[in-house]
């Protein structure tokens, strides 16, 4: 083998076993470097081989609009992919989406992908998404971007991969571009211990930058984005007529999470702000364009967020609930119904399924919350809150307020179960616990109530807020609201399974952006 090829100096290499070339090029590939990148490749890695065609591409997503004016020839080694982003597929064994842009129209965008990092011969031709902005929307009229995606299926569960994207003219093998690789890991074929982190309302800043940091800490299988994604739409009411829309948010998003989102899956579900009203359909053909994410939801087309997956022992949902929505109704109403009844036939199969244990559900809007600013979601209460209850979900996870907030135990808009720091909820009895974790980086809002957290605890008999329903707002007197923190935040959650019959737990703890925990509770089940 050549070694100079292999990225080890070669005078350098004479004096190095394999094992310590291997050390040597594991050192250098865990630099964060910074690349940029844009392709959409599909395949199949079986028994260690790339197997190509074996997966039915996934529909371009190109919103109605013309095309770019004119076509520039660019050097395709001075237009380095950017933005990497992953995220699994219906199943995380075997499935995982590789993302990514590039700042340009390039020539055959491609990924390398193999179970070494010296191995990186299996090259999979990519498809580019293109969208384009109409002229006269936002600072970014008639602006095109260049999304590219990757779905590779029959993966191994449990293995480490390495990958490179890259398109003619920049070619991750090449030994200068050797440290832009980056790696994932599938889903364990067993149950075994693992950790997920989510929040929601990050938008582009210190403080997601900061919180990113702080998530790649923690290890974490998955990272869960419950909605308002990067602000490329100020306004969040989902209408054309709204100011301020820049679709380049996007580009500086991708930039900052791509440290994170390049080696751990990052899943979002949809909130107000993500309804970019001028791509159809439904304001979500730029969120088509920009990711990939498991097509099991019921209506692919009009609800591209809406999808699950099984990690271990825990099944997950997101849901969109711009569908459900009193407070900003722009897609009130999109589903027909269709969301909820899919959403009660996933509760049953994963309740009925021996591999399931827990059941974690995510959206935008907060079913319970005491915010200033948005409160609580009466739609959300309406229509999914009696399936929580019905299906014992165990933890369900919102965003939108900007803030972190728990409660305790509740059942039919009741607390059955005060639930103080350190406690342990037992859904299949109890009832429901809600978390908001909207506090990822966009600015904060406020409580009518102080301050209470670990360390710093103020309990109070009841908090005033109110209900958003369809004639309007609501107040109400609510006794469920326990801990509020109002600074940047996100949500660690450790899953530890058990054998059958004893009890299997969801440790969930809320991270200030200083490190330190401002919360922590148990979700105890018995184990199937």
């Amino acid at each position: 083998m050549d070694i100079p090829r292999m990225g080890v100096p070669e005078k350098l290499a004479e004096r190095m076993s394999m094992a310590e070339r291997h050390e040597y090029l594991r050192s250098r590939f865990s630099r964060r470097t910074l690349i940029r990148s844009g392709a959409v490749t599909l395949g199949t890695v079986a028994g260690g081989a790339f197997v190509p065609g074996a997966v039915t591409p996934a529909a371009a997503t190109t919103p109605a609009a013309p095309a770019p004016r004119r076509a520039e020839h660019v050097d395709g080694a001075l237009a380095a992919p950017f933005g990497r982003h992953l995220a699994w597929g219906n199943d995380p064994r075997t499935e995982v989406t590789v993302s990514w842009q590039v700042p340009v129209a390039v020539k055959r965008p491609f990924i390398r992908i193999g179970a070494h990092p010296w191995d990186l011969s299996r090259k999979i031709e990519a498809e580019v998404r293109t969208l384009h902005t109409p002229a006269g929307v936002g600072a970014s009229g008639d602006h095109t971007q260049y999304y590219v995606h990757a779905r590779l299926s029959h993966l191994r569960p449990g293995q480490t991969y390495y990958y490179g994207v890259g398109h003619h003219g920049f070619d991750p093998a090449e030994p200068h571009l050797l440290g832009t690789l980056g790696t994932f890991t599938t889903a364990p074929a067993h149950k075994a211990p693992f950790t997920f982190t989510a929040f929601g309302d990050e938008g582009v800043g210190y403080h997601g930058l900061a919180n990113n940091a702080l998530i790649l800490g923690q290890n974490p299988a998955f990272h869960l984005h419950a909605g308002d994604i990067a602000y490329g739409d100020p306004s969040g009411a989902g209408k054309t007529t709204d100011t301020g829309f820049d679709s380049r948010t996007w580009d500086q998003f991708l930039h900052q999470t791509e440290s994170v989102a390049k080696q751990i899956p990052w899943m979002p579900a949809y909130g107000n702000h993500d309804m970019e009203a001028w791509y159809s359909p439904n304001g979500y053909g730029g969120e088509e364009a920009r990711w990939s994410l498991p097509d099991n939801g019921p209506d692919a087309a009009n609800l591209p967020g809406v999808y699950s997956f099984v990690y271990g022992n825990t099944a997950v949902i997101s849901l969109d609930a711009n569908d459900i929505s009193y407070e900003i109704p722009a897609n009130l109403g999109i589903s027909g119904g269709t969301q909820t009844r899919w959403l009660e036939a996933q509760l049953k199969k994963f309740r009925a399924a021996r591999d399931v244990d827990f059941v974690v559900v995510f959206f935008h809007h907060c079913a319970y919350c005491t915010s200033t600013a948005h409160a609580s979601e009466g739609g959300v209460r309406q229509e999914w809150v009696p399936l929580f209850e019905k299906y014992t979900v165990d933890l369900v996870i919102n965003g939108h307020n900007h803030q972190y907030e728990r409660t305790d135990v509740i059942k039919g808009d009741t607390v059955t179960k005060k639930l103080p720091i350190g406690g342990t909820a037992y859904p299949e009895t109890e009832g429901v616990v809600y978390v908001t974790a909207g506090a990822a980086g966009r600015s904060l809002y406020a409580f009518t109530a102080p301050d209470t957290y670990e360390g710093n605890e103020h309990e109070v008999e009841s908090v005033s807020s109110f209900v958003n329903l369809k004639d309007g707002k609501k107040p109400e007197t609510v006794a469920w609201s326990r801990v509020r923190y109002l600074d940047y935040s996100f949500l660690r959650v450790d899953v530890t399974p058990a054998p059958r019959g004893r009890h299997t737990t969801l440790t969930v703890s809320g991270i200030a952006e200083t490190g330190e925990r401002i919360d922590h509770f148990t979700v105890a089940r018995r184990a199937k």
